[in-house]
């Protein structure tokens, strides 16, 4: 489907940590790590510009993110939204906009017992994205996962989606992927290139 046929059944899934912000080195446990305070998260370069891209495109732009933290005890709900409200507000400041945000909160070795799940819709497990599809009434056969890591490009690819990865051809994680068999069906530097592929297609 060209560009001058979009419609709104397309859907492009946003991973939110390394795609749309920074990721967070946290220097007293040399981890890097989602943020876990609004003050911690920053806007990746060209994150707005790319999702402003697809709201132009009329390709609706929704966010599909495992975000474990409250499992782990290192936040609450009323922070999980302080930082979700803070990533609209920045994407707005770029002139673009999020359509959705669907998160998985559990994580199989949860030390809050309330998020001890094992579930459907944790990445690389499709349901997530499944459900954003439904919610959106989205075609997957045309819609994309955007991501930075192994387990969006899987959870993609069981979905039905094409996949892009955000990173570099020679990083380590895509000889995993092929050594899997679940390599991206393109890969680019930041979501500026992921949206204009998107848009192309």
């Amino acid at each position: 489907m060209r560009g001058d046929q979009i419609t709104s059944k397309r859907v492009a899934f946003l991973d939110r940590d390394g795609v749309i912000n920074e990721l967070v080195f946290f220097k007293e446990s040399e981890v890097i790590d989602s943020p876990f305070t609004p003050d911690q998260f920053k806007l990746k370069k060209n994150a707005a510009e790319g999702i402003r891209l697809l709201n132009e495109a009329g390709i609706k732009a929704v966010v599909v993110s495992n975000q474990p933290g409250m499992a782990k005890g290192k936040m609450d709900m009323a922070t999980h939204k302080a930082i979700s409200e803070k990533m609209r507000s920045e994407l707005s400041k770029g002139g673009a906009r999020l359509d959705g945000e669907h998160y998985c909160f559990h994580h199989p070795d949860a030390v809050v017992e309330a998020y001890r799940v094992i579930c459907d819709c944790r990445k690389p497990k499709p349901g997530l994205i499944l459900k954003a599809a439904k919610e959106a009434g989205a075609d997957l056969k045309d819609c994309w996962m955007v991501g930075d890591n192994l387990s969006d490009i899987e959870a993609g690819k069981r979905a039905g989606c094409r996949t892009i990865l955000i990173g570099d051809m020679k990083c380590e994680l895509c000889s995993h992927m092929k050594a899997r068999g679940i390599e991206p069906d393109a890969i680019a530097a930041d979501l500026v290139e992921a949206a204009k592929t998107i848009i192309g297609t």
